[in-house]
């Protein structure tokens, strides 16, 4: 006899995916310390079981919350940064629009969630500061495309991104009366030879 409902929903075991969605989802709102098992299983609606076919210990789900977190981030950078012979200043103000725009709350969240835990664990750092020099070594490849030299596109490269991850933690829409021109006014510095 099957069993129906509710039942049969808590004996139905997850793909490690959606474990990994489900943990990520936890990360953005609770950190790193809420993505204990038993809660997550709870928060799915299953049993400890259901994790344990699928993850050796929390450890690996937080190995494969890493590594899902980097190449989503790598795919990203490589999105925003490509770019045809001749448009690279184009290109770097899309990169700083793309990473400047305050639209993605749960990706914000998640990126400071990241980085909280990277203060606090060595893997993680690992994977942080992987996944920040591949962002500036992209856009420092786009500053050199364009015409400036090694030392110089590094500068920028490392300017932009601490632009725009500032730019996303304050709070300034009334520091100037037209913040998006602001905003522009800013690409325009970083990015001008």
């Amino acid at each position: 006899m099957r069993a129906t409902g509710k039942a049969a929903s808590a004996r139905t075991p997850l793909d490690p995916v959606r474990w990994v969605d489900t943990a990520i989802d936890v990360l953005a709102r609770e950190g790193v310390a809420g993505l204990r098992v038993e809660v997550l299983a709870k928060r799915c609606g299953v049993t400890k079981g259901s994790f344990y076919w699928h993850f050796k210990d929390r450890q690996a789900l937080l190995d494969a919350v890493l590594e899902r977190w980097r190449e989503g981030r790598i795919r990203d950078i490589e999105k925003t940064t490509a770019v045809q012979a001749g448009q690279e200043r184009e290109q770097l103000h899309y990169a700083i629009e793309v990473y400047g725009a305050s639209k993605n709350r749960k990706g914000m969240s998640i990126e400071l969630a990241v980085r909280d835990w990277a203060r606090h664990d060595a893997r993680a750092a690992a994977v942080v500061e992987s996944v920040d020099l591949y962002r500036l070594e992209c856009t420092r490849r786009l500053f050199v495309a364009s015409g400036m030299s090694d030392a110089e596109a590094k500068s920028r490269s490392l300017l932009l991104y601490a632009c725009v991850f500032g730019l996303s933690l304050m709070h300034y829409t009334h520091f100037d009366d037209n913040p998006g021109d602001l905003k522009q006014r800013i690409a325009e510095r970083i990015v001008a030879g």
